[in-house]
């Protein structure tokens, strides 16, 4: 199936500048410590001064109250000698979900905490010492760029710029395969900025097919990969919790293509050659539990129940230390979600690639590897059944 044409809504202009200094949340401090949010993924919060040794961080969405809270918090501390510091975690929309984790001399561990009978409130304690606090880990763009840096020398791969982000961030892909091979599939990452651990995923999963391309399980003339790991690169920059710099849901925006994150991509795909077909499409995001949601059992063929089957459910209950679930759900039209545009543009499988929030990362990552081996037989399945396969 060739691709079809694509009618992109009206988005804002696009600077042409590099993106702005980044803007600091204010920082507060008394004599004994002083709270800072001036950093890469610092949230935007705002910080209240309890007492010399007590403040609350009010911890507030970008935009009106978001569909599945992910309340983001981020900031790096300094305490002096003389006692712990209390810390308050004030939701001012949403409820208490992600475990604290503290980054201080070259080491990362989480933190207990007190939560309040509704949620909305969690404490702990520091003591005296310098140091980062994170909602998740900070998984920022030095990092995707080691990732793509490292990746882009290999044959065959290639650095595609899609666009630029309202606050002018580019918005990279990397291309697996040559340019003319007819067959494509579509990986996203990180449309909303707390879901570290699909990014987790994500990047072990790129690095995986990058090596079955090099041991030559997977054929750079036949076969494509656009990956576009950091969707809504200034959400991520900024600490939002799930929209971009517009306020936008980035994934309730396809098919509208209302901001230049999602454009960007659908303007790439229609410019392809019309010899190239998009195969499958995996966006990766992060939940409570580990699962994919994939299409309705109203919306499968034979040829996509084969990929389901040879792909995911050889997998099920086989990854060890990282059960998931496949829950079937039929594209909810105009609903805005990638995984329901893609099957409905292209008739393709399209599937959510959930990682819950605190699962063991390296789990995450050696799942990750694991599933990326299972897909070329899933692939060549499918291509031979079309006949479009060797």
């Amino acid at each position: 199936m060739s691709a079809p044409s694509l009618l992109l809504g009206a988005c804002t202009a696009l600077p042409t500048s590099p993106p702005s200094t980044f803007v600091a949340a204010p920082a507060c401090a008394t004599a004994s410590a002083r709270i800072s949010f001036d950093f890469e993924s610092a949230s935007q919060s705002r910080c209240v001064i309890e007492g010399e040794r007590d403040f609350t961080i009010l911890v507030s969405p970008e935009h009106a109250p978001p569909i599945n809270p992910s309340p983001w918090y981020a900031f790096r501390y300094s305490i002096e000698p003389g006692g712990d510091v209390a810390i308050g975690l004030e939701y001012l929309e949403g409820r208490h979900r992600y475990v604290p984790k503290r980054e201080a001399a070259g080491a990362s561990d989480p933190l207990t905490v007190t939560q309040s009978d509704v949620g909305n409130r969690a404490t702990f304690s520091l003591a005296p010492g310098t140091g980062r606090i994170s909602a998740q880990e900070i998984f920022d763009s030095a990092r995707y760029d080691r990732t793509i840096s490292k990746l882009q020398r290999l044959p065959f791969f290639q650095l595609v710029e899609l666009g630029h982000s309202l606050e002018g961030r580019p918005i990279e892909g990397l291309r697996m395969g040559r340019k003319d091979a007819p067959n494509l599939i579509v990986l996203l990452g990180r449309a909303h900025p707390p879901e570290v651990s699909g990014a987790v995923a994500m990047e072990a999963f790129m690095n995986e097919l990058a090596a079955i391309y090099e041991e030559g399980g997977l054929d750079p003339h036949i076969l494509q990969v656009l990956a576009v790991p950091q969707l809504n690169p200034d959400g991520v920059a900024r600490g939002n919790w799930r929209a971009n710099l517009g306020g936008v849901d980035l994934n309730r925006d396809w098919g509208v293509f209302s901001q230049p994150e999602t454009s960007s991509v659908a303007k790439w795909l229609n410019e392809l050659e019309p010899t190239i077909s998009p195969m499958a499409m995996i966006d990766f995001h992060s939940t409570r539990k580990n699962l994919f949601y994939v299409q309705g059992a109203d919306e499968t063929d034979l040829n996509q129940e084969r990929f389901l089957q040879q792909w995911l459910g050889s997998q099920l209950n086989r990854v060890e230390g990282y059960p998931f679930t496949i829950e079937r759900r039929n594209a909810n039209p105009g609903s805005g979600t990638a995984k329901n545009w893609f099957y409905a543009q292209y008739g393709i499988p399209s599937y959510t690639y959930e990682v819950a929030d605190e699962t063991d990362r390296e789990a995450v990552s050696s799942a990750a590897r694991i599933l990326a081996r299972g897909l070329p037989a899933a692939i060549r399945g499918s291509l031979l059944s079309a006949g479009r396969g060797k």
